[in-house]
């Protein structure tokens, strides 16, 4: 998983987006270190056998995508000892790590003692923390991601230092508070105070959507190990110009930049790992293609939206996108 002593580059959890199709895509293309899956609720009880087999399919094969991607199983919760106990459940399962999610800004999260709303009560990220880290073996890294608090910035310095008390390995931090949600600007420096004063290593997140921005955020943050989301499906390039900067791989491995992306192939992986993971329903399809691709279109540079919003099957999709422009 995460070394302190060498770089990283981490796929992101986003909800209903890295899914195990997406996870086993994004591994076969060579870029990332690891990926985080989507966040796995623990609200009244410990999630039952095959919610963790369904939602992290690849703990059945030694926690990496079929692909050979690492997975790190991501849990969100409020309550310690059943975070603990899930925990647990997801090492018998085959995990080989856990996060815990403590950034999460969605309401429907936040109002049920989840994700971002323990920014407000650091002692209980430490509670969390600890109570998870006692659970496994030391051979099983805890790591906490985090916001920079609830509505101001500077309450990332105790609740990280919570997170570190606790006993995690890392801490992943994106640069923003809860109630900015996904809003400009972009606060990467108290990344950077947080990795000096804790000597702990720090996974920088938020707003890398161009290799100037990954370099700014370095710069910014003096961080070795990083975090891609949104910014690796905008620019299906990006996670490779990033590894190639962070010494992971070589860039001349990669098609040139002035030759057209293959958005046709990229989809088509998409949907045929879909099918194989049986979770191949043609308007879910059709809506997850076309939520990626316009985010390509806002943020990166897929120019071809337009032909493509309107289809109603994946079919049609792959039709509009195969007619020359």
């Amino acid at each position: 998983m995460l070394n302190a002593d060498k770089p990283a580059l981490v796929l992101a959890p986003m909800e209903g987006v890295t899914d195990a199709p997406m996870r086993a895509v994004q591994g076969d293309a060579g870029a990332f270190t690891y990926a985080v899956t989507e966040f796995l609720r623990v609200s009244h009880a410990v999630p039952p056998r095959h919610v963790f087999r369904d939602h992290v399919p690849e703990l059945d094969t030694d926690a990496k995508t079929l692909t050979g991607l690492p997975v790190q199983v991501q849990l969100l919760g409020g309550d310690a000892n059943l975070m603990a106990e899930s925990a647990v459940r997801a090492h018998e399962l085959g995990a080989t790590a856990v996060d815990i999610n403590f950034g999460c800004p969605a309401p429907t999260v936040n109002r049920h003692d989840g994700g971002a709303a323990l920014l407000r009560h650091p002692k209980r990220i430490r509670e969390i923390v600890t109570a998870i880290r006692a659970a496994l073996p030391r051979t099983v890294p805890v790591s906490a991601k985090l916001r920079l608090g609830w509505d101001g910035i500077d309450a990332i310095h105790e609740n990280a230092t919570m997170a570190a008390e606790g006993g995690a390995s890392w801490i992943t931090i994106h640069g923003r508070t809860r109630v900015a949600g996904y809003a400009p600007p972009i606060h990467w420096e108290p990344i950077g105070k947080v990795r000096e004063r804790l000597g702990l290593p720090v996974v920088a997140n938020g707003d890398i959507w161009t290799i100037d921005d990954f370099r700014r955020c370095r710069d910014a943050t003096g961080c070795r190990h990083f975090m891609l989301g949104r910014g690796a499906l905008a620019d299906p390039r990006l996670a490779h110009r990033v590894a190639a900067e962070l010494g992971l791989r070589q860039l001349s491995e990669n098609a040139p930049p002035d030759v057209p992306f293959d958005w046709l192939a990229q989809l088509r992986a998409l949907v045929e790992w879909s099918r194989r993971f049986d979770m191949m329903r043609s308007n879910k399809n059709v809506s997850r293609l076309k939520q990626w691709l316009r985010l390509a279109a806002q943020f990166g540079s897929f120019t071809r939206f337009d032909a493509v919003k309107r289809a109603d099957n994946v079919e049609d999709l792959f039709a509009a996108l195969e007619v020359p422009n």
